[in-house]
């Protein structure tokens, strides 16, 4: 294929649907499989809520299907394949690619600029300079007695007339320093203890066989746009610029003419849409093959943090896909729900689900289904969406799921109540 080559939207689509593991072939059950999801998608999202499940289940369910929650206990906290970081949000990122992330660590709080959960980098590294008795502290009592969760560790050495936490640390200004630590990659998470972060030093968490390679920018830069590119199927730097490692590719531009250089990467033009995309070198005998008809649709729900979505504008322009999270949105003024997953079918998002999952009574809660307005009224497809939402009832664990029969889309509603 020529770098000239056009491609339509509809085989963009598919490139992306399918390299997110969410078409085609699932991967093989176990940790194996969980552990090929994550390499495709280079970092899954982590967040706290779980009125369905939390956020990186539910993105490896939706591709994997039912997995064993050992397994993946497995995978991260056994074998350590992952670890927690900062990628294009907090997320589990792969112990492989230590290297792309260490580069990140060894710059945080001594450079100007906007990356990580808090303000620039220059007042992250005064803060921590005002603080260095609490900083000493925390690493002391790791040391010491690590692994430990936040609570155990007091504001020893908190400089009096430094900033006090009010906000996202909850008055702790022990939970900043140990996010700051952590994205200098000094400290990690070793493992979880009812839901509460145990903390331990990066040399003990981090396994023997993590690669430890002092890359350069540039050279960061190049493995994680070509890291972006793959997981993205196809794209333009913009969206290389907003995926993994996101707002973090300084010479992107560059980069990218020196992997099309190297014929890793090759630019092609989408029908209709102006500005160069780019493909993967080794994803153009994918493309040839879905041009070929070679495509497996599936039918699935998506987390709201999922990765497929995760650039709303990308979302719109690809999918015709308007998405907001509404967790933070005042419930009156929410137009779908609390905890709303998309409904991918095939290659188009075709509506959304409002669940809750009553664990006590072991039922999934469905508050209502609402179906874009591209979307098929067909038996079909309402069968395609009763199937998703029953296998996520089945992932979850409950025995039925209630739907409210008012809030169903008419064309849907008799196979969603079957």
């Amino acid at each position: 294929m020529s770098s000239s080559l056009s491609i339509s939207p509809t085989f963009v689509r598919r490139l992306n649907v399918t390299r997110q593991r969410l078409a085609g072939p699932r991967p093989a059950p176990g940790p194996e499989g969980l552990l090929e999801v994550a390499r495709d998608l280079g970092c899954i999202q982590l967040d706290p809520i779980s009125a369905v499940d939390r956020t990186h289940r539910l993105v490896w369910f939706s591709r994997a299907g039912r997995f064993e929650a050992e397994h993946l206990d497995q995978v991260v906290w056994r074998d350590r394949q992952l670890f927690e970081y900062w990628a294009h949000c907090a997320s589990l990122v792969l112990t492989e690619d230590y290297p792309l992330h260490q580069r990140l660590m060894r710059g945080y709080g001594r450079t100007r600029g906007r990356y990580g959960p808090t303000q620039g980098l220059s007042a992250a590294g005064e803060w921590m300079k005002q603080n260095d008795g609490l900083r000493r502290y925390i690493l002391r009592e790791l040391k010491r007695h690590g692994p430990l969760p936040s609570r155990a560790l007091e504001e020893e050495g908190l400089d009096p007339k430094a900033w006090i936490s009010t906000g996202w640390t909850s008055g702790r200004n022990v939970s900043r320093m140990l996010d700051f630590l952590q994205m200098q990659g000094k400290i990690m998470v070793s493992g979880r203890a009812g839901g509460q972060k145990l903390w331990d030093l990066a040399e003990r968490v981090l396994p023997e066989w993590a690669p430890r390679d002092r890359l350069s920018e540039p050279e960061v830069v190049r493995r994680a746009a070509e890291r972006s590119l793959r997981a993205l199927g196809a794209g333009t730097l913009q969206h290389i610029n907003q995926h993994f490692i996101r707002g973090h590719y300084p010479g992107l531009k560059t980069a990218l003419a020196q992997l099309e250089k190297q014929g890793r990467i090759n630019r092609v033009q989408v029908a209709d849409t102006p500005g160069d995309w780019y493909v993967h070198s080794l994803d153009l005998p994918l493309l040839e093959n879905l041009q070929n008809g070679a495509w497996q649709p599936r039918t699935v729900l998506l987390s709201p943090f999922d990765n497929l979505i995760c650039n709303r504008q990308r979302s719109r322009d690809l999918f015709d896909f308007d998405f907001t999270i509404e967790i933070y949105v005042p419930k009156h003024k929410r137009k779908f729900g609390y905890y709303v997953l998309p409904i991918l079918h095939g290659d188009q998002i075709i509506g959304r689900i409002d669940p809750l999952m009553d664990r006590a009574a072991g039922r999934l809660k469905v508050n209502a289904v609402y179906a874009e307005p591209n979307a098929p009224a067909t038996r079909a497809a309402a069968k395609a969406v009763a199937g998703a939402i029953g296998d996520l009832a089945e992932f979850l664990g409950a025995t039925a799921i209630d739907y409210d029969p008012q809030r169903l889309p008419e064309s849907w509603r008799r196979d969603l109540l079957a």
